[in-house]
């Protein structure tokens, strides 16, 4: 089968791999469309500073590199396991690319299973990927899609679902004003969760101007940061109270500075967003508001399916902020999206 393989730094190639067995309580996957995530592009230029190690057999599952990348995906099912019950050959679905954690860790315990330590993933320490022509997955990773949700949309409910989970850390409801800092697909996707949440005000803040005008096309309230007055647009949201919610989706140290000094006393900050850099912050301004600073990874299963519903419902309309590109062309699709052009890349697999 075709697969786009990651070796190390800057060294993904094209290459011809074997299938992948399917083993007892497991189903085999023919790909579709999978989505380069940002997470993707810091890992293709800087793997040595990736949240998992890319170097050394995973201690559960042996995986290391090379790998197909690939975490946001989606397929239909060729192949059914010994023992699945549920999943059938034909069906369409999203798949949760969270392919281990132990399951007794003190994050585990605690429901957070993408904070487990042994933590494995599709697409870096799990073996497969979505840049492949077929995965072979648990059956519970599997989220079937409605007839109205297409494989391409279905690629997408992996990012969605990161930022469904963020909106979801915020506490917010009715009655809150939200300030959003990136219009990338996770500051989308945020704008969309906010709403699902009843948020009727959300200001998205977003220096690049193609970005800002594919969101503001969708509806939404829009400002550029470097040449507008932000403080004075949330002043005029607020009556001059400052946002409830600042949802850092750039993961720029200027932005999260600039979230903390718009947020209302007991106001909350949702760090969605990776760093590749630190920064210095002013604790004292933290004390002093009472803020909360929240950090938020990944999602839980029951948010895919919550995120699929809304699809299904006719919500995250695609238009304008997606393109499609074939598997041959991921390394210019990551350098495009390292460049800032581009928004959301899906590479058609299948």
């Amino acid at each position: 089968m075709k697969a786009a393989m990651f070796y190390g730094r800057e060294d993904l190639r094209i290459e011809d791999v074997p299938e992948p067995v399917v083993g007892p309580g497991r189903i085999k996957i023919r790909n579709g469309y999978v989505g380069i995530c940002g997470g993707d592009v810091h890992t293709y230029f800087h793997p040595e500073a990736s949240p998992v190690d890319l170097f050394r057999p995973h201690p559960v599952t042996g995986a290391q590199l090379p790998q197909p990348m690939g975490h946001e995906f989606s397929g239909t099912v060729v192949e059914v396991g010994e023992g699945v019950t549920g999943v059938e050959v034909g069906e369409r679905g999203a798949v949760f690319p969270t392919a281990y954690s132990c399951g007794t860790c003190t994050a585990c315990r605690h429901g957070r299973p993408t904070s487990c330590r042994l933590m494995a993933g599709l697409g870096a320490n799990a073996n497969g990927g979505g840049m492949a022509e077929f995965v072979s997955i648990d059956a519970r990773q599997f989220h079937r899609l409605p007839e109205d949700v297409d494989l391409a949309r279905g690629a997408l409910v992996e990012p969605m679902s990161v930022a469904w989970h963020g909106a979801g850390r915020s506490r917010s409801g009715p009655g809150d004003v939200v300030l959003v800092a990136g219009a990338g697909p996770v500051g989308i996707g945020a704008w969309y969760a906010f709403r699902a949440r009843g948020v009727a005000h959300i200001l998205v803040s977003e220096p690049n101007g193609e970005r800002r005008g594919k969101l503001a096309a969708l509806g939404a309230h829009v400002i550029d940061p470097v040449t507008e007055d932000l403080g004075a647009a949330v002043a005029s949201l607020t009556g001059g109270d400052g946002v409830d919610v600042f949802y850092d989706a750039a993961g720029v140290g200027a932005a999260l500075r600039t979230g903390l000094a718009h947020l209302a006393p007991g106001g909350r900050v949702i760090l969605q967003s990776g760093h590749e850099k630190p920064f210095e912050i002013q604790p004292n301004e933290i004390m002093m508001g009472e803020y909360e600073l929240l950090g938020s990874l990944g999602y839980r299963p029951e948010e895919f399916d919550g995120v699929i519903g809304r699809m299904s419902a006719g919500e995250y309309d695609t238009t304008g902020w997606v393109e499609e590109m074939a598997l041959d062309d991921a390394v210019e699709a990551i350098h495009r999206l390292r460049a800032g052009t581009g928004t959301k890349i899906l590479l058609r697999v299948g």
